[in-house]
């Protein structure tokens, strides 16, 4: 028997073939239900995961927020994460009934449409790149218009049909994602070695032989005999970034460039995604070649911390308030301290409940070894050697992951748009 392809099915658009509206199942669920399923945008993934563990009363969380359940296809409305693909099919949702972040388009799949037909539908290239077309809104704050969702054309394939592509996606994408899985347990593994080389060349140097003495800092234990103890207040100066007006900020290349927690990755300034300000600039704020940039105020407790070292390309600018610069002559050194376990373990002094900061006063506070400059030099020469070869494996493994996702967005784009013959039924 012939099978007619997508193109010769008839096309209809998303709001004729999802519900509007409660079922009665759905109200009984929501009568009965105490507990629910509570999700951030942060608890939803990039290929379809979802965090289920956040448990809430259903009274703290009925008005204010998207309500949904087990069955319904959720799609993130606000960039980036809409570009970043971040949307799922809802499945656990304790009691069948999950409540959560705002910044979410809920479909529910009607009769005429399988659940995960329609969550990889979401999830093709084509709903992304016109979705993100026609966003609307300010910089930064644009969202996709509920209307696009609703209006865009799919084919109305025999649910059979439909099936049979998401059994052909599920197991396809499920392969792929266990690929990138292993890959970044290579990163973690990388990051971990990196981490650990650092910290042994800042606490016991490069020479095995050599004596070693007690630091007489319990959680530090033993270092070169020759080594000094120093706080940090007495090798350089910590500064704290500018505090503006952001009438006085602009998205456009005028003013002075602001660097912020966005700007730093992976141990290195990046020029993007920048603010600039439209104001004087005192010399002590203005950046300079060595100076270390330190993340020290944030909501995420994992990007207090997070440094890199100014270069030619990221000097004389100046930085936000909820950054901090370490200026010495003992940066190119103490950048290595900066990203070793030292630095974590002192770190936790800056943890609170209520706030993640690591002030001026806690970082003049922390504590370090330090050997004699020519040391510090050979150190600094050694490490730069063995951490530019971990860092071409985490590229190159970085640029693979990348490649499988492209597959795997590729794979999925192939089959809704009936351009891959797995064996269609219908």
């Amino acid at each position: 028997m012939s099978v007619r392809t997508h193109h010769e099915w008839p096309r209809r658009r998303l709001r004729f073939l999802t519900r509007r509206g409660l079922t009665e199942e759905q109200r009984r669920l929501l009568a009965t239900a105490s507990k629910v399923t509570f999700l951030t945008m942060e608890m939803i993934g990039e290929q379809g995961e979802l965090d289920i563990t956040d448990i809430r009363d259903i009274d703290e969380v009925r008005t204010g927020y998207t309500q949904f359940f087990d069955g319904d296809v959720i799609v993130a409305k606000i960039t980036p994460c809409f570009e970043n693909g971040k949307g799922a099919l809802i499945r656990g949702m304790i009691q069948g009934v999950g409540f959560g972040t705002t910044e979410l388009h809920v479909l529910t799949p009607s009769a005429e449409l399988d659940g995960r037909y329609l969550y990889y539908i979401t999830t093709s290239r084509p709903f992304r790149s016109l979705g993100e077309a026609g966003m609307t809104g300010a910089a930064g704050q644009k969202r996709v218009p509920e209307d696009f969702v609703r209006d865009y054309n799919v084919p109305v394939l025999p649910i059979a049909q439909q099936r049979a592509i998401a059994d052909y996606l599920d197991r396809e994408t499920a392969r792929l994602d266990a690929l990138v899985a292993a890959k970044e347990r290579v990163l973690l593994l990388l990051a971990e070695k990196r981490r650990a080389l650092v910290t042994q060349a800042v606490t016991r140097g490069l020479d095995p032989r050599i004596p070693l003495r007690d630091s007489g800092i319990l959680w530090l234990g033993e270092i070169p005999a020759h080594w000094e103890i120093k706080r940090l207040k007495h090798v350089g100066q910590a500064i704290l970034g500018l505090t503006f007006d952001p009438a006085d900020s602009v998205t456009e290349g005028r003013g002075v460039l602001v660097l912020r927690a966005s700007n730093v990755r992976n141990q290195q300034i990046v020029l993007d995604d920048n603010l600039f300000v439209l104001m004087d600039i005192p010399e002590a704020l203005r950046t300079r070649v060595g100076d270390i940039l330190i993340c020290s105020r944030s909501g995420s407790r994992a990007l207090i911390g997070k440094n890199a070292l100014i270069d030619q390309a990221s000097s004389g600018l100046t930085f936000g308030a909820f950054m901090t610069v370490f200026r010495s002559l003992h940066n190119d050194y103490l950048f290595y301290i900066f990203n070793s376990s030292l630095f974590d373990y002192q770190a936790g002094a800056f943890s609170t409940s209520t706030i993640n900061q690591l002030t001026v006063e806690t970082l003049n506070g922390m504590e370090v070894p330090l050997p004699p400059p020519p040391e510090q030099k050979t150190i600094v020469a050694h490490l730069r050697d063995k951490t530019s070869q971990l860092d071409r494996l985490v590229e190159a493994t970085e640029k693979t992951i990348e490649l499988l996702k492209e597959r795997r967005a590729a794979l999925i784009t192939k089959a809704i748009t009936g351009q891959t013959d797995f064996g269609r039924v219908g």
